[in-house]
């Protein structure tokens, strides 16, 4: 006789991870929620977008890459799932869109119940940070797939922006002001370099390098810094044209994709120092200055592109919300490029 079980899927762990998540989940709950008692679909009380005139629903759907390799193997699983909030949510704020929602999938080789709460606690702290909610998710158990100890996640959110105050390219002026908004490290992206830095300089996860001040696992997993909340804001108060959220590409890959095909974002290299982080890799690595930049957000984790007049109140707003934010570049005639000076 065989069953589930012997193949490697434990039921039950499934039904325990769920009850460990439970009130972690709930802290992220928005009004316009309605539950669900079979939890066969989260539910989400459309007619709050009654207020709106034309709105438009906005959707994103990413993952965290191989960062996840790095929280397996320093066994630090709390923050995580605030990473892949960043990667899916912060992509929707970069049109205007409030995020309204967000659901989750993990595969793992083997659900641990504890590690998996971890996880969704982690989601559910991100979606929190953002504003939105976690309605619902999936936890696909993957025996023979997967080692006991390896585990992958991605996920997907809604938002919705008035059709008329969206925001990209087509705002972009001339003499435009492009803000630099810091990231809190690595974030999500660049990971594969990042592990094959680690590998090649045969350095340790546990090593506190000089440089750091803290173990070198700790500042690879400081999660993604979460933007939705203050980039809301700062449209509300300020003339923002355009944002671009700096994931895989680096600032010059993500900018030129706000910008419109006759103007470029001249962008000055000494207003910020990078993180040490990325010194760090760079030094041990050997990495080109030219591969930095299309691999990593070197500390800019999101731009605004704003109007002149506008600048000035935009990063003190900001700085005041405990962002630290600063003049980056202007936009120049061009062609739709984001190039440093």
């Amino acid at each position: 006789m065989t069953s589930y079980e012997a193949a490697g899927v434990d039921i039950e762990a499934g039904e325990r991870a769920v009850a460990l998540m439970k009130d972690k989940v709930a802290r992220s709950r928005r009004p316009e929620v309605v539950d669900d008692a079979s939890g066969f679909a989260g539910l989400f009380d459309a007619s709050a977008l009654l207020k709106y005139e034309r709105p438009l629903l906005a959707t994103s759907t990413d993952g965290v890459g191989t960062k996840v390799m790095i929280a397996q193997r320093y066994g630090k699983h709390d923050t995580i799932g605030i990473d892949l909030v960043g990667m899916v949510l912060d992509d929707l704020v970069v049109c205007g869109a409030e995020p309204l929602f967000m659901t989750d999938y993990i595969a793992c080789g083997k659900v641990v119940p504890e590690r998996v709460a971890e996880i969704v606690g982690g989601v559910a702290e991100g979606c929190r940070l953002a504003g939105a909610a976690l309605v619902g998710g999936e936890t696909a158990e993957h025996p023979g797939a997967m080692e006991p100890d390896e585990y992958d996640l991605a996920g997907a959110g809604t938002g919705v922006v008035e059709a008329s105050a969206m925001l990209g390219p087509e705002r972009v002026r001339e003499g435009d002001v492009v803000l630099g908004l810091a990231s809190s490290g690595v974030h999500s992206n660049g990971y594969s370099l990042v592990r094959h830095v680690v590998r090649e300089a045969g350095l340790s996860l546990e090593a506190e390098l000089p440089e750091l001040g803290r173990p070198l696992g700790e500042e690879l997993l400081e999660p993604t810094r979460i933007y939705s909340l203050d980039c809301l804001a700062l449209a509300r108060t300020v003339e923002v044209h355009a944002y671009a959220h700096i994931t895989g590409g680096g600032v010059e890959g993500n900018l030129s994709r706000s910008l419109p095909g006759h103007l470029d974002a001249l962008l000055d290299r000494s207003s910020w120092t990078p993180p040490a982080i990325f010194s760090v890799l760079a030094g041990h690595g050997r990495v080109e200055q030219k591969d930095m930049d299309r691999t990593f957000n070197l500390g800019v984790g999101m731009a605004a592109i704003v109007a002149p007049e506008a600048a000035d109140e935009a990063v003190r707003l900001l700085t005041e919300r405990g962002l630290p934010a600063w003049v980056l570049g202007e936009v120049v005639p061009g062609s739709g490029q984001a190039r440093y000076r």
